[in-house]
């Protein structure tokens, strides 16, 4: 059964995750060269996706390095042997000295790279902890994007961010995305507003260009606010908005 034009729109956020079913991405790649809007939404979907798995590669500490070269450096060897002579007193003398300052010495080093290991262990896992939070947000965004109902609307600040808002009932949550968001004053954040029959209320931070989530139960909420707070946020909207738009109906 050929779907209509509506059901279609329905499916941006879906093909852009590849999440389609093969008929229903077949039907979607034939209507999208025939839908500017389609286009676009796909195109942004595809660049939240990318931005939001980005931030869950971490690169190894720079100076891990540098310090396990230095604790290397620190450790002294013992001196050669030599067959076929035989220790002088002097020599056996020096070595029994040399003995325990070599012992000393290897026993610091591997102090040294207990605590090295212990300290790359403690970053590994903080890494890993962070990879994963970010691999949760990836998995809850993109399943308010996949969900059937989703829907989206797109606005741009007074100060040239573009953004974007997808709601969906099911899931009864938003994302906010913006692109090209000038960074703000030190001392001073991005924050949301859901518009609650006329009352403003917080609904979380966006502090850089990328993806969120709107905080807050965005179904009885009519419009989406963004304004420039103090860095610890607002009860309540102190500046000019840079961006009132309604929520998707």
């Amino acid at each position: 059964m050929k779907q209509h034009d509506s059901d279609l729109h329905a499916l941006a956020a879906a093909f852009a995750l590849h999440a389609l079913a093969p008929a229903e991405s077949e039907a979607f790649r034939d209507h999208l060269p025939h839908c500017d809007e389609c286009r676009k939404d796909v195109a942004e979907f595809e660049a939240t996706a990318a931005r939001l798995a980005a931030a869950a590669s971490q690169p190894p500490p720079a100076a891990m390095k540098q310090r396990t070269m230095t604790a290397i450096d620190g450790v002294r060897q013992l001196p050669p042997r030599v067959r076929g002579t035989a220790p002088t007193r002097g020599l056996a003398g020096l070595r029994r000295r040399t003995v325990p300052l070599a012992l000393a010495a290897g026993l610091a080093a591997a102090a040294s790279f207990a605590g090295l290991a212990a300290w790359q262990h403690q970053k590994s896992a903080e890494l890993r902890q962070q990879a994963l939070q970010a691999q949760q947000r990836l998995d809850a965004v993109a399943a308010v994007l996949a969900a059937p109902d989703s829907r989206a609307v797109h606005g741009r600040a007074t100060n040239g961010a573009l953004t974007s808002v997808v709601a969906s009932d099911r899931q009864n949550k938003a994302v906010f995305t913006a692109t090209g968001l000038p960074t703000p004053a030190p001392g001073t954040t991005y924050q949301l507003w859901l518009n609650h029959a006329g009352t403003m209320r917080p609904a979380g931070f966006i502090h850089k260009d990328g993806t969120v989530f709107v905080d807050g139960d965005p179904s009885d909420a009519t419009a989406l606010g963004l304004t420039v707070e103090p860095a610890e946020g607002s009860p309540q909207p102190t500046t000019t908005p840079l961006l009132l738009m309604n929520l998707p109906a």
